[in-house]
């Protein structure tokens, strides 16, 4: 620390640089595929061996991978696998919740190191980055000059147009719209020269669960996470595609009808805040519902019904997006006890099976398997998504 402020050091994982393309490639399938031998990733990636040989001397120098347990065969000597190195790439991420904020560290392997979180009424600037700042010293206070300098930045996931939230969350108007135009790498500066990475929340918990997620095997999928709000991410091509805008996936918008014929958008139909809504109506005070560990069972009164009508909404919301893109499947989790994610995505597939699927193939509907964190997860593997792994929809977000 230099005078309070938290600053990245000269040296490490910053100085090295973005890595060049074929680096990139290794550490991507590394990071999908676990352990594996120089020899099988030539094979697999078309680079030779040598080049591959190379390649993983420099990233084994510069701390990015290390050698695992030999790999003995029906002949010759055992080969050495060479794997992700937890300890080459740190990263922090932000998640700014409706009613709470969330910090961590996470390592190159998508280890939690640190957590931190604060409870709000409802956020604001100069409270979510004064957390932050004080966040930041007391999960970076923790390590060495070492570690401190293979911390590569700091992810934000936040609500897309989150100034527009005050009507739902009852923010005074004005200060609430200070979020608007607001730059994060300005509010951050005076404290941290770490670079800045925001990214819309719900495509965060689509990047944590792609990237650290159960492997599911599916290279083009639809994903809803519902929170407060519900919102969602698509992955084409093998990579989490955020759009021109960083928004694409923006699932929250799909046009639904109310009761009344009148238009909503899933947001209003398939949201935790109707849950809480709910209870509060029944006189329950609804921060039972964020208590953790999270066990909603002795509120399955209220539960049940919300989960039959968000299936309902899903499964409908599930065949709109398959008639954009030929999903194989459609993967949702939310910050939600494991009971509620398993019936919910259950319940879907029944309802599935009564829509109109003319013209369509439905999807698969699965389960994600990160849970409430992955906003905050996927926030923190932002940084180092951007800097280290490869995209392969980069130069579709640029057409």
């Amino acid at each position: 620390m230099d005078g309070g402020k938290i600053r990245t050091a000269s040296g490490g994982v910053n100085q090295s640089g973005v890595r060049n393309h074929n680096e990139r490639l290794l550490l991507s399938m590394l990071q999908r595929r676990g352990p594996m031998p120089g020899i099988e990733l030539a094979r697999l990636t078309g680079l030779s061996p040598q080049t591959v040989s190379v390649i993983f001397r420099k990233l084994e120098q510069d701390g990015f991978l290390r050698r695992g347990e030999p790999m003995r065969g029906k002949v010759g000597k055992p080969s050495i696998p060479m794997e992700l190195s937890p300890d080459g790439v740190l990263s922090l991420g932000l998640k700014i919740g409706r009613r709470s904020a969330d910090l961590l560290l996470l390592d190159f392997t998508g280890n939690v190191r640190a957590q931190v979180s604060t409870a709000y009424s409802y956020p604001l600037p100069d409270e979510v980055f004064s957390f932050l700042e004080t966040g930041m010293a007391t999960l970076l206070s923790d390590l060495d000059s070492e570690a401190r300098d293979r911390v590569c930045g700091i992810g934000i996931a936040a609500p897309f147009e989150l100034w527009k939230w005050n009507d739902l969350i009852g923010a005074p108007s004005q200060r609430f719209k200070s979020w608007k135009d607001l730059d994060y790498a300005e509010m951050v500066a005076p404290f941290s020269d770490l670079p800045v990475f925001p990214v819309n929340d719900a495509t965060a918990a689509c990047r944590a669960e792609h990237l650290y997620g159960r492997n599911h095997g599916f290279r083009d999928y639809a994903y809803f996470f519902i929170g407060s709000f519900v919102g969602g991410g698509v992955v084409v091509n093998d990579t989490v595609f955020e759009g021109n805008q960083g928004n694409a996936g923006a699932l929250g918008s799909l046009r639904s009808t109310g009761p009344l014929g009148e238009s909503q958008q899933l947001i209003d139909v398939a949201s935790i805040h109707l849950l809480e809504e709910r209870l509060v109506q029944a006189g329950i005070d609804p921060r039972v519902l964020w208590n953790q560990p999270q066990d909603w069972r002795d509120l399955a009164r209220y539960v049940d019904p919300w989960i039959g009508e968000t299936a309902q909404e899903l499964a409908k919301a599930s065949l709109s997006v398959c008639a954009v893109i030929d999903f194989e499947a459609v993967l949702i989790d939310g910050a939600f006890p494991e009971p509620v994610r398993t019936e919910l995505v259950e319940r879907v597939r029944r309802y599935l099976v009564n829509q109109d699927t003319r013209g369509l193939i439905p999807p698969l509907i699965e389960p994600g398997s990160i849970g409430g964190n992955a906003r905050a997860i996927g926030a923190a593997s932002s940084p180092i998504f951007t800097q280290f792994l490869l995209n392969t929809n980069a130069g579709l977000a640029a057409v």
